[in-house]
């Protein structure tokens, strides 16, 4: 559905681009985890999607069509559910749902409809009459949710829409949002939590300075990930295990245990095989690959940035 081709922008009086070069698409049916630090351009990337920054460099295409064209014949073609709380705090929660149906263009029979399948779907409809300011956390993430969605938008744009609210909150909004790709949305999530990109995403972007540095399914992704073995052994000097294993790979000591990357040809068996040969005792093991936060990390050389 969304196609984006070398996209770039610079702010007035930056010394670099917030984007450069990013190319990336997003289909029906799918959900595209957008992750990156902060400053990596993300916020950059959704601003231009919801028509909040013009396309200067590059092209943004939605169904083979120019993004501002489509924006301004169908402006509820595509819809953002912010990080901060997008409602009126002193409506209660049907008045916001009316107030911004409304402004969608809906009206009458359809608005009505509209209101009580966004209440249901975030499971509103006890908090209906309450008033935006006095809800909990997690349920102004959802009325976040549920006026996003009074439209039927196409694509959906997803950005950090967990943020301080409790696990419970956090499941169901992940829910929700994979239920949309579902039903047949186009969906782009950004976070900086990568379980969550893992417990949703079909597909991953990880954007950095501007660039994108991975592109592909999430399956993909991870499959590039290092085969890491840790395990924990007594009755051998630590020196002497690190010694051991650099044979097999690259060890790394973390307190009582270590994470060794396995190098092919090598296999976990062998490298438990050679340990117990050389008189230790494996007393904990634990195999797989890369998750996509280690990933990320082995792709940047850093842990994420705070500022």
């Amino acid at each position: 559905m969304l196609q984006i081709r070398d996209l770039g922008f610079r702010y007035p009086r930056a010394d670099k681009p917030a984007l450069d070069g990013v190319s990336l698409q997003a289909q029906r049916g799918r959900v595209l985890g957008l992750l990156g630090p902060n400053g990596a351009g993300k916020t950059t990337l959704i601003s231009h999607l919801a028509g909040l920054l013009p396309v200067s460099q590059g092209e943004i295409l939605v169904d083979g069509l120019p993004l501002q064209a489509v924006r301004r014949r169908e402006p509820t073609r595509i819809a953002v559910a912010p990080q901060e709380y997008a409602f009126y705090p002193m409506l209660d929660v049907r008045e916001n749902l009316a107030c911004f149906g409304a402004a969608g263009r809906l009206s009458g029979a359809r608005l009505a409809q509209r209101i009580e399948a966004c209440l249901a779907f975030a499971q509103l409809e006890r908090f209906a009459a309450t008033r935006a300011d006095r809800l909990s956390g997690g349920l102004k993430r959802r009325l976040n949710l549920a006026i996003a969605l009074l439209p039927e938008p196409e694509l959906m744009l997803f950005d950090e829409p967990t943020v301080g609210v409790d696990p419970q909150s956090r499941a169901f909004v992940l829910d929700a949002i994979r239920s949309l790709a579902t039903q047949g949305a186009a969906v782009i999530y950004t976070s900086h939590y990568m379980e969550e990109i893992e417990a949703i995403a079909d597909d991953v972007v990880i954007l950095d300075h501007g660039k994108v540095l991975r592109d592909g399914t999430l399956a993909a992704l991870l499959a590039e990930g290092a085969m890491q073995l840790s395990l924990a052994a007594d009755g051998i000097d630590p020196a002497a295990l690190l010694a051991l294993l650099s044979r097999f790979g690259t060890p790394e000591q973390h307190g009582d245990r270590v994470a060794l990357q396995v190098a092919a040809p090598h296999t976990p068996a062998a490298v438990l095989a050679a340990v117990e040969a050389a008189g230790a005792r494996v007393r904990q093991a634990d195999f797989g690959r890369y998750n996509l936060e280690q990933l990320f990390m082995a792709l940047t050389h850093r842990s994420l940035r705070d500022d």
